[in-house]
Parts: C-alpha cells; sequence; structure tokens
C-alpha cells in the first residue's frame, strides 16, 4: 500500500523546507550566470515566497499567495539555460537536506511543468 503521507510531511514540514530554501540559494545566488536576475530583489521576499513555493507542491498545508509563475517572471529575460540551472540547484538542495529520489522527482516535476511560463520564448 503506497504511503498517503505528503512529500512535505515525510521530509519534515516547514523547518525541512526551510533548510532547502536556504541551501538552493546558497547556490544561485553565487553562481555568476544567475547573479544578474536576483540583482535588484528583494531576497528576503523571494526566500518567503520560495518557502511557500516548494511547500506548496510538496502537498504542504501552504498556499502559494505569491505572483502567479508568469507574471512574476516576465521580461525577466530567463533562459532555458537559467531556468535548468535553477533546477538542478533546487535538486541538489533537496537531496542534500535528505529527500528521497522519489520525492526529489516529483517536486521537480511539479516545476518542470513551470519552465514555459518562467522562460521568455
Amino acid at each position: 500500500m503506497p504511503d498517503a503521507q505528503s512529500i512535505y510531511a515525510r521530509i519534515g514540514g516547514r523547518e525541512a523546507v526551510e533548510a532547502v530554501v536556504s541551501d538552493f540559494y546558497d547556490r544561485v545566488f553565487s553562481d555568476p550566470l544567475l547573479e544578474p536576475y536576483f540583482e535588484d530583489v528583494d531576497r528576503e521576499a523571494l526566500y518567503a515566497h520560495q518557502v511557500q513555493f516548494v511547500s506548496a507542491v510538496a502537498g504542504g498545508p501552504v498556499t502559494y499567495d505569491g505572483a502567479d509563475m508568469q507574471a512574476a517572471h516576465e521580461g525577466m529575460g530567463i533562459t532555458d539555460e537559467a531556468f535548468d540551472r535553477v533546477a538542478t540547484y533546487l535538486a541538489e538542495a533537496l537531496s542534500e537536506n535528505g529527500v528521497a529520489e522519489d520525492d526529489v522527482e516529483a517536486i521537480l516535476d511539479e516545476v518542470a511543468a513551470l519552465e514555459d511560463d518562467v522562460v521568455d520564448q
């Protein structure tokens, strides 16, 4: 019988998500390819929205209340390469914080579904 518990609960809830997001942004903010996208961004607000987002896609009791993905990223010139790099860093942060591979894949599937809304075509 499959485990009906949400990914959010399995990985340790809000505290675990916050650790993942912190590790994720350490990687993102130190990457020369990605750094320009975040020059004039309120990092605290960004961190809070990312905690909400990861919690929501992991099935947590959280509703993401940020701007929709297309509106939030419109005009930023985000490339496929930058999107893929961010997804890689999220996968690494999830894995290094003890998230099971199946759960990492499930979260990345949710992220991949947003690529068309985030990347400038």
